[in-house]
């Protein structure tokens, strides 16, 4: 079923009632957004297009076909899109906390698309469900209002089954959030604050990109053998001795980093995704799932001109089955560089050596720190289990459906609910409270075929890491709970849980907890995997905010 085909049976379910009868009707009224709101006054306005586009992302040879996220300021600072030069990425996009801003959307791609602003807290309408995706020569218009504090986020394509391929041919960019406690801190800005998105990609020999469609990359994620920083491959970073605020973006489909120095030194962060810490935490290395973001605080003083650092991707193991990881499955299976390896990232050379730095705060920004006492259902928290079965990853049990929620996943406006992820090898995937979730397919449909489901020993012969991301709020995570597996020794150090979250990697038997806030706005809103490959085969549901 195509992607308008889709959405136009998600509006004959909402008119007809059918699953939808229990919500109300300004949901089912929801239609494409294609003009401005006449009480909306933005202090921004942009105009966004999609478009394909050839772009010198190699050394030498032929440019690489590329879609790309072009935009230009309608109203609003001049800085509010900062261009990249020569690029496949989009324009960062700088916000201030306050700002109404209005994105005029046009798809000129031969294909259907939608932008999901990950990470931002935003209404249903402008959140990117892939029920609003836009056929070619369409436009959509966003309105919201920037709630978020100080921090980084990024936009990217979110049409369902394309999401993948088209953020792997290019459609994604960065955000930048200020505010007025961030103004406060003497935190490295202008030139010494700067971009770091790490992204993975393959080239054919005409310096083309590469993306494998076969099931294998399609169940453990698509892993490239190219990496590319801002866009760039062999990435290098002339600084000078005084510290910086690099602001990194895991943007792959599916690889996993642990960033760390050749030389050892620690990494401190400043900040998770989209918010900054209440203080400053230093960790022998740092993991970074797809979707996830750090803002690294790399201070370069005392180190000699000439001197350089590299960054490194650190060894790990036990994030891919283990029959994958005795097979070898990164060289064998993808072609890439293997999920786990080590390898470099960019280097970074002393230039100049200067006196003037900023110190790093001992305290950044207030922060409420939430517990289980803070939700409402902290005895019975609602579940996300993750489930491998053959060709489908599921969430607690199910694909996604565009047309349908169970009554686990209504939520009602205001509330803070306690949610449990874990992994499941049980029949269908359902120990985890859902009762009669398990066995169910295709969004509630029940699975008359129990040759589907890999169920105890099968399902965790598939166990893997998954990234798990939720739109709307940011959340908290409570607690983790590890399970004695392979490998986890390796990663552990590397996770910073005191922050608000909207991604956390999920390792195999382990257990997060969260805390996540529904506030402010009603409607859907969307949890999956950020494994690109496995949201795109449904290991994606909705949360309906009532």
């Amino acid at each position: 079923m195509s992607i308008d085909a889709g959405r136009r049976r998600f509006l004959k379910y909402s008119a007809l009632g059918g699953a939808w009868a229990a919500c109300p009707r300004w949901v089912s009224a929801e239609t494409l957004r294609n003009a401005p709101t006449a009480g909306f006054h933005p202090d921004v306005e942009l105009d966004f297009t999609a478009k394909l586009a050839r772009v010198e992302i190699l050394n030498q040879g032929p440019a690489t076909a590329v879609q790309k996220f072009f935009g230009t300021v309608r109203k609003g600072p001049a800085n509010s899109l900062v261009q990249l030069p020569n690029n496949y990425l989009g324009p960062i996009l700088n916000l201030q906390q306050g700002q109404k801003v209005r994105v005029y959307f046009t798809n000129q791609l031969s294909e259907a698309t939608i932008i999901h602003w990950h990470g931002l807290h935003v209404p249903q309408s402008s959140d990117g469900h892939p029920m609003y995706t836009i056929a070619p020569g369409e436009q959509y218009v966003y309105e919201f209002e920037v709630r978020n504090p100080a921090g980084t986020s990024f936009y990217h394509s979110h049409a369902h089954n394309l999401t993948a391929e088209q953020v792997y041919r290019g459609l994604s960019g960065l955000i930048v959030v200020r505010d007025v406690e961030e103004a406060k801190l003497d935190l490295p800005e202008g030139d010494y604050d700067l971009p770091l998105v790490i992204q993975d990609r393959s080239f054919d020999n005409r310096n083309q990109l590469r993306y494998v469609h076969g099931m294998p990359q399609r169940m453990m994620g698509f892993l490239g053998d190219t990496i590319l920083v801002n866009g760039k491959p062999n990435a290098g970073f002339q600084v000078k001795s005084r510290a910086y605020r690099f602001r990194a973006l895991n943007g792959s489909n599916s690889r996993i980093y642990k960033l760390g120095w050749d030389d050892g030194t620690p990494l401190t962060a400043i900040a998770t995704d989209a918010g900054l810490l209440a203080r400053p935490e230093t960790r022998p290395y740092l993991m970074l799932a797809p979707g996830e973001r750090i803002d690294l605080w790399l201070d370069f003083s005392g180190r000699a001109v000439g001197s350089k650092l590299t960054l490194y991707s650190l060894p790990y193991s036990g994030a891919m089955p283990a029959m994958y990881e005795r097979m070898g499955h990164g060289g064998m299976m993808h072609g890439g560089i293997h999920q786990g390896a080590k390898f470099p990232i960019a280097v970074f050379e002393v230039t100049e050596k200067v006196s003037d730095s900023p110190k790093l705060p001992e305290k950044l920004v207030p922060f409420r720190r939430l517990t289980a006492a803070d939700t409402d259902n902290a005895d019975s928290p609602l579940p996300i289990a993750l489930s491998m079965q053959p060709m489908r990853p599921l969430l607690n049990g199910m694909s996604f459906a565009m047309d349908r929620v169970v009554e686990a996943e209504k939520v009602p406006l205001g509330s803070i609910k306690k949610i449990r992820i874990f992994h499941d090898h049980s029949r269908g995937g359902h120990r985890g409270g859902m009762g009669m979730m398990g066995g169910m397919r295709h969004g509630g449909d029940a699975d008359p075929n129990p040759e589907h489901d890999m169920g105890g020993m099968g399902g965790a012969m598939m166990n893997m890491a998954h990234p798990i991301h939720l739109h709307g709020q940011q959340y908290q995570i409570l607690s983790r709970h590890a399970a004695d597996t392979d490998g986890y020794a390796s990663v552990k150090d590397g996770f910073i849980d005191s922050g608000w979250k909207d991604t956390v990697l999920v390792m195999p038997g382990e257990v997060v907890e969260i805390a996540k806030p529904f506030q402010d706005y009603k409607g859907l809103f969307l949890y999956h995997c950020h494994n690109l490959e496995h949201e795109d085969l449904g290991m994606m549901r909705q949360f309906y905010v009532y």
